[in-house]
């Protein structure tokens, strides 16, 4: 095994002339971004960095975020990925929580994440394009690179739990490296003549495995799109002439919507996608206008994310998540821990190489992922008989809104600080375009008059754009059981037929 960012050392060595990533027309080849990673790294230890110190990163998919990205793993640094759409106090508990020193931010989030630093006792840098560069070239290059070991931890994801309240996720060197090895050579089995496309967030696991990770691995080319959409998508994907797109279900919709089939895109071999559950019509629907295989996998941050996929070599079962991957184990429990039979469904849990060392500085919340020696992903499935898996459920009262996870019980928290809301219930409904939408149910406190606009803009305000509710319905009631306990199960929202985007 080997350390992260010895994964670019080597594609460097063999193939130091060739796109390494490029956005639009801008483009770093591998000894071009091995150069600025260099300086970035010295930069970071001019200013101070050690050895496992946290460096944020808000950045969107531009042709810096590889930059930095590795820039801090060359140095010794712990990367620490975040949305650049969260508000100033949701980017002030992940740096708080993790202890960074640093964040660098892009210039369209700089408002947020300034302050958001200064509450942390953080500095941040705003990675402006024109600046940045000019920065890099004022330092000597690095030499070499900090040496890691393959259970130092490499990267810490957050995301929350049920309880709304984010959490570390500390993946290791040997976690990422075999994740993005196994993509490579034996999920998408891509190589140096390959074009990867990068439209997913690369703050994101799925996207920072599976599409920067793999293709420095692989030695070939990601081309990336600060944002997607189906338009910029099919541009990108002709120009560049992608060879694997990698997406969520929502993106082949926005595809199929925007006439994919119209125009060839005759290097395109492969269409993978995670993320949230592809209805089965979706892929058939693609598939027919890209004529290539969507292949479906499925995984989380906490396992790197591929714990899950259905290989190439075997054939393909619509509407399951595959097999486990190399150095990946699959059980499924009940409740107490034992196995389910043959067909039954129980909650799908994985250990291997891929899963991650712990919850930063939460023993509490480690120990209650890891029961039996197994992390446990509070997803429900079954396994057929040729030990393909299929989610059939969730344990979870998760939303996932265009690819994006949002958690019921953080929304609510904020409806509840309105001062006219009485009780609030959150919600995922079903959504054509978005996968599912975020309803809210509130019941109002007697003789309050809020309208249901002004408790979307309220959250709005206070949370990343992609989170708050666009459908508020008020109730006289929310249904309760014995306890005084709301029972989400018995809530109904019907969606409208025009939501904001």
């Amino acid at each position: 095994m080997t350390d992260l960012f010895a994964l670019l050392a080597r594609s460097v060595r063999s193939h130091a002339d060739r796109t390494a990533v490029r956005q639009g027309m801008a483009l770093l080849t591998y000894s071009r971004l091995d150069d600025m990673t260099a300086r970035f790294a010295a930069l970071l230890r001019a200013e101070g960095l050690r050895a496992g110190d946290r460096v944020a990163v808000a950045l969107p998919n531009v042709i810096h975020f590889p930059v930095v990205y590795y820039g801090i793993l060359r140095a010794g640094g712990v990367v620490v990925p975040m949305n650049p759409l969260l508000k100033s106090g949701e980017m002030a508990f992940v740096l708080q929580d993790c202890g960074a020193r640093l964040v660098v931010a892009s210039p369209s989030c700089a408002d947020e994440a300034a302050p958001a630093a200064a509450q942390a006792g953080a500095e941040c840098l705003v990675a402006d394009p024109v600046v940045f560069d000019a920065l890099l070239r004022s330092v000597p290059p690095m030499t070499g690179a900090a040496r890691c070991s393959d259970d130092d931890t490499a990267v810490i994801l957050y995301t929350s739990g049920t309880t709304g309240t984010p959490k570390g996720a500390e993946l290791t060197h040997r976690n990422l490296v075999s994740n993005a090895l196994t993509t490579a050579r034996t999920l998408l089995r891509v190589g140096p003549d390959d074009v990867l496309f990068g439209g997913l967030p690369l703050f994101h696991a799925f996207g920072q495995t599976c599409a920067l990770n793999t293709a420095i691995a692989a030695g070939c080319c990601l081309t990336l799109l600060p944002r997607f959409d189906a338009g910029g998508a099919l541009e990108t994907m002709r120009r560049d002439e992608v060879t694997v797109f990698l997406g969520v279900p929502t993106m082949y919709s926005a595809l199929l919507q925007n006439g994919i089939g119209q125009q060839p895109l005759p290097r395109l071999r492969l269409a993978v996608s995670g993320g949230a559950s592809l209805p089965v019509e979706l892929l058939h629907a693609t598939e027919r206008e890209l004529d290539v295989t969507v292949l479906e996998g499925y995984g989380l941050s906490e396992t790197s994310p591929v714990a899950c996929f259905n290989p190439p070599d075997r054939a393909r079962k619509p509407g399951s998540i595959g097999v486990p991957v190399h150095g990946v184990e699959l059980r499924l429990v009940a409740d107490d821990g034992s196995p389910v039979g043959p067909g039954e469904v129980g909650e799908l849990v994985i250990r291997g190489t891929n899963v991650m060392k712990g919850y930063w500085n939460r023993p509490d919340a480690t120990a209650r992922a890891f029961r039996d020696g197994w992390f446990h992903s509070g997803d429900l499935a079954r396994v057929d008989e040729d030990g393909y898996y299929f989610v059939v459920d969730r344990k979870k009262d998760l939303v996932i809104r265009g690819g994006y996870n949002v958690y019921p019980r953080e929304i609510e928290e904020v409806l509840y600080q309105h001062p006219e809301v009485l009780e609030a219930a959150v919600v995922g409904v079903p959504d054509a375009v978005h996968g599912e939408e975020i309803a809210a149910v509130v019941v109002l406190r007697p003789g309050a008059r809020t309208a249901s606009d002004e408790l979307r803009d309220y959250v709005r305000q206070r949370v990343a754009a992609y989170k708050y509710p666009r459908i508020v319905r008020f109730a006289d009631a929310l249904p309760k059981g014995a306890t005084g306990k709301i029972l989400k199960r018995d809530i109904v929202v019907a969606p409208p037929k025009a939501l904001d985007a």
